[in-house]
C-alpha cells in the first residue's frame, strides 16, 4: 500500500473499482485497511488467508491488514505510517518470495519518513533486491510506458557523483539485466538497447568530456561481443522523439533524470517502475506519495492500474517461458 498517508490507498481502491473495465486479474492490498476507509467508501474484505482473495475480489477489495499505522490522517505523514509502510513491504515481499503471490506491486513511500525510522536503502528497489538476494548492480530499475522503456544506470545519487560511478562493469551489468528482463517480462525475443551519452552531444568526440570514449563505448563493445544488440552512445537530446523510439526496445541512460524526464513527459499517468533481475515480478506506479492530494479524491489511478496490469502480464510471460 505504501505510505498510508499518501495516495497509495486511494489509487489502489480506484484500481479495484476499475477492475472490470481495465481487465485486471485478482489482487489484494497489504497495509492498514483503515487508510483505505479514510479515503474511499467502497467495500473492503479483510482477509487472513490468501485463498480467500479470488472469492472476495468480485465484490470487495481484499486487504491483508497490517494494523500498526497509528492515527491515520491523509496528507500528514509520520513515523507510525512509515513503519506501517515498511512492515507492509516486508510482508508483501515475503509472500512473493514464497510464491504465495505471483507478483509484487509496491505503492509510493516517503523516503524521508523511512530514513527517519532507520531505513538504509536508497529506495524500495534496492530493498526488494536485497530481500531476494540479488546484488544491487544486477537489479535494474526500468520505467515503462506504452511507447518508451528507460533504464537509469545510476539512480538515487547526487548528480555530482554520477561521473565517478559510471564504470564499464556497471554498464555491462545493467545492459545484460535489461536484455534478459525484456525477454522474460515483455516477450521481446531479440532486445535492442540504445545507450545515451553522458555529456552534451555525447561528448563531441571527447571535446565535451571523455566518459563516452573511456567508459560507455567499451561497455557497449563488450555487450555486442556477447550477442546483445547494443548501440550508441547517442546524444540524449535526440533519443526520445517518435522516430528515434521506434529504433530500440529500451533506452539506457546514465542518470535518474536523463531517463525519467522523457518517460514522465510522455506517460505521466501510465508510467510503471518494473525491477528487472529479480526472481519474481515487481512493479510500482511511477509517481510519489502526493501528500497534498491525499484525501481529496483527486488522485488518478492510471499508473497503479498500469502497474497491476504489467505485473500480471510479466508473470504470464515468465510462466510461459520459465527457462529464460
Amino acid at each position: 500500500m505504501g505510505d498510508p498517508a499518501g495516495i497509495g490507498p486511494e489509487v489502489i481502491a480506484k484500481a479495484w473499482a476499475a477492475r472490470d473495465a481495465a481487465g485486471l486479474q485478482p489482487f489484494f492490498a497489504v497495509g492498514d485497511a483503515r487508510a483505505i476507509e479514510r479515503v474511499w467508501q467502497g467495500p473492503i474484505a479483510r482477509i487472513t488467508d490468501l485463498r480467500d482473495v479470488a472469492s472476495a475480489f468480485g465484490s470487495a477489495l481484499p486487504v491483508l491488514t497490517v494494523d500498526d499505522a497509528g492515527e491515520i490522517v491523509p496528507g500528514r505523514p509520520d513515523a507510525d505510517g512509515a513503519r506501517c509502510a515498511l512492515h507492509s513491504l516486508e510482508l508483501a515481499a515475503g509472500l512473493a518470495r514464497s510464491a504465495a503471490a505471483s507478483a509484487l506491486v509496491t505503492g509510493p513511500v516517503s523516503k524521508a519518513q523511512l530514513y527517519d525510522i532507520g531505513f538504509t536503502h536508497p529506495g524500495q528497489t534496492e530493498f526488494v533486491a536485497e530481500r531476494f538476494g540479488v546484488a544491487k548492480d544486477n537489479a535494474v530499475m526500468m520505467l515503462a510506458g506504452p511507447s518508451l522503456r528507460v533504464v537509469p544506470i545510476t539512480t538515487h545519487v547526487p548528480l555530482a557523483q554520477v561521473a565517478s560511478l559510471l564504470t564499464i562493469d556497471l554498464i555491462v551489468a545493467k545492459g545484460r539485466a535489461t536484455a534478459r528482463g525484456l525477454r522474460r517480462n515483455f516477450g521481446v525475443e531479440t532486445p535492442r538497447l540504445a545507450f545515451a551519452g553522458f555529456n552534451p552531444h555525447a561528448g563531441e568526440s571527447g571535446a565535451l568530456g571523455r566518459e563516452e570514449i573511456d567508459v560507455i563505448e567499451p561497455a557497449i563493445a563488450l555487450l555486442r561481443e556477447e550477442g546483445i544488440d547494443a548501440t550508441g552512445p547517442f546524444a540524449a537530446d535526440t533519443m526520445f522523439h517518435e522516430r528515434a523510439r521506434a529504433q530500440y526496445d529500451a533506452a539506457i541512460c546514465c542518470y535518474h533524470d536523463q531517463a525519467l524526464i522523457p518517460l514522465k513527459a510522455l506517460h505521466f499517468d501510465e508510467g510503471v517502475n518494473i525491477t528487472l533481475g529479480l526472481p519474481v515480478v515487481r512493479t510500482s506506479p511511477d509517481h510519489g506519495t502526493a501528500f497534498a492530494l491525499a484525501g481529496t479524491d483527486r488522485a488518478e489511478p492510471g499508473a497503479m492500474i498500469a502497474a497491476i496490469a504489467m505485473a500480471a502480464e510479466a508473470s504470464a510471460h515468465r510462466a510461459a517461458c520459465p527457462q529464460l
